[in-house]
């Protein structure tokens, strides 16, 4: 039996094991990420997105990919999402857009999930020293955060296609369920809209292609981020 014919085990087998975790608790207060001094880990994120995704959220998650080749990945499309249910607050969007055109690039999910997670431990540590409460960040805003990562992972500067809009609003409505399939929709048709009219004001440097040294410097980085997680 194939993918597209039992898409729901399929799909959450895929995001489920897909990649190693790190030495993190993820600690879950809901199904939409952390809260307040809470964190979920990437890969219990995808656990709870894949095992509640329907048949119809599943098989959009794969035509999406089919659309978009490499970088419309399941994998990377809920990299985006988690970055946003997990990070608003913690990351500047700069810093998201950034990573995720990277990943576009470089294919090399594994380090920018660590390097995401490092920023956002430093951020929770400073956060943390100054006494601060976290801030309250509606799901609505998460997932238009979400849009906007997919849109620089997935499509670069490119336009969103008519057909892509109602895969990227059952994708984004499986993920935050809470803000409403109807909002949902009002999002991505909006974004879609802007990005068509020239009026996106989304900024990001956009990532060049690594040499060989670098990718091994990277390699490098990577050791000492996972070393470093496992030390949290």
């Amino acid at each position: 039996m194939d993918e597209t014919t039992n898409p729901i085990s399929s799909f959450a087998n895929k995001v489920i094991g897909s990649l190693p975790v790190f030495g993190l608790i993820a600690r879950i207060v809901n199904e939409e990420g952390g809260v307040g001094g809470d964190f979920i880990d990437f890969a219990e994120f995808r656990r709870r997105v894949g095992n509640k995704c329907s048949i119809n959220d599943s098989r959009a998650f794969y035509e999406f990919r089919d659309r978009r080749g490499k970088t419309g990945d399941p994998l990377y499309v809920l990299l985006c999402c988690w970055l946003a249910a997990v990070g608003a607050g913690l990351l500047k969007s700069e810093e998201i857009l950034e990573g995720v055109a990277r990943l576009s690039l470089a294919n090399d999910i594994e380090f920018e999930e660590q390097n995401f997670i490092a920023m956002m431990n430093e951020a929770r540590k400073k956060r943390s020293k100054l006494g601060a409460p976290a801030p309250t960040i509606p799901m609505e805003f998460r997932a238009e955060k979400a849009l906007e990562a997919i849109h620089v992972c997935c499509y670069g500067r490119d336009l969103i296609e008519e057909e892509d809009e109602k895969l990227l609003s059952t994708m984004l409505n499986a993920v935050f369920p809470t803000v409403g399939q109807q909002k949902v929709e009002i999002i991505v048709k909006e974004k879609a809209k802007r990005v068509a009219d020239g009026t996106e004001d989304i900024k990001y440097t956009d990532p060049k292609q690594l040499s060989k040294e670098a990718v091994q410097l990277q390699m490098k980085d990577l050791e000492f981020l996972k070393q470093n997680s496992l030390n949290q």
